[in-house]
C-alpha cells in the first residue's frame, strides 16, 4: 500500500509555467528576478521552490512549454493532409502575422533566449538547437511532400530550402522588433517561398 507524499498541490502548474513564461519573454532571462516570477505566478517562494526547485529550472520548463507550442502550431499547420504549398503558405503568414506592427515588439522568446543564454548554458543551447532542427525537418518533409506531388522548382533541395526558410523566419522575428509593415513581410515571404515552388 502506498502511503500519500505531502500536501496536494493547490494550484494549477502548467498555467504557473505559462505565467513565468509571459514573464521571461518580456524581460529575458537575467532581467527577470525572483518577486517578479512571485507575483506573476502568485505563488510564495516556498511554493515556487518546492514544485519548480530554482529560477533555472522554471526557466527551463517555461522554454519546453514554448517550443513545445510552436512545435504544435508547425504540426497543425504543416499537417500531411493539407496540401503541402498550402500548408508552408499557412505557416509563413503565421510568422508574419506573429511579427508585424505591434504583434512583433515582444520578438520571439526562442531567439531573444539563443542571443542571451545559448552560448554559455548548455542546457539551454541543447533546447534551441534541438527546436531549430525539429522545425527544420518538418519543413524539410512539406518540402519533400510538394516535390512528390511536383510543386517543386527544378534544382530545388528539400533539406538545405528547409534550412533557408528556419532562418528566415527567425530572421523576420528580429526584424519584427522593428514593427515592419505586415504587407512588407507577406510579400517578401511570398518571394521566397515562389523562389522554392513552381
Amino acid at each position: 500500500m502506498q502511503l500519500p507524499r505531502g500536501r496536494p498541490r493547490s494550484f494549477d502548474v502548467e498555467a504557473a509555467v505559462e505565467r513565468a513564461m509571459d514573464v521571461f519573454w518580456s524581460r529575458g532571462y537575467h532581467g527577470t528576478a525572483l518577486p517578479d516570477l512571485l507575483r506573476a505566478t502568485k505563488l510564495s517562494r516556498g511554493s515556487l521552490y518546492a514544485a519548480f526547485g530554482d529560477k533555472h529550472s522554471l526557466f527551463l520548463r517555461a522554454l519546453d512549454h514554448y517550443i513545445a507550442d510552436a512545435l504544435t502550431r508547425m504540426d497543425i499547420e504543416l499537417a500531411p493532409r493539407r496540401e503541402p504549398v498550402d500548408g508552408l503558405r499557412t505557416f509563413l503568414a503565421g510568422y508574419v502575422d506573429r511579427t508585424s506592427g505591434a504583434n512583433g515588439r515582444r520578438g520571439c522568446l526562442l531567439v531573444a533566449t539563443a542571443m542571451e543564454l545559448a552560448g554559455q548554458d548548455a542546457e539551454v543551447g541543447r533546447r534551441v538547437a534541438s527546436f531549430f532542427k525539429a522545425m527544420e525537418a518538418r519543413l524539410a518533409d512539406a518540402l519533400s511532400r510538394a516535390g512528390a506531388a511536383g510543386k517543386l522548382a527544378d534544382g530545388v533541395e528539400p533539406s538545405s530550402s528547409a534550412r533557408i526558410l528556419v532562418c528566415f523566419v527567425e530572421g523576420l522575428r528580429v526584424v519584427g522588433k522593428t514593427a515592419p509593415a505586415r504587407m512588407t513581410s507577406q510579400a517578401t515571404a511570398d518571394a521566397l517561398l515562389d523562389r522554392f515552388i513552381r
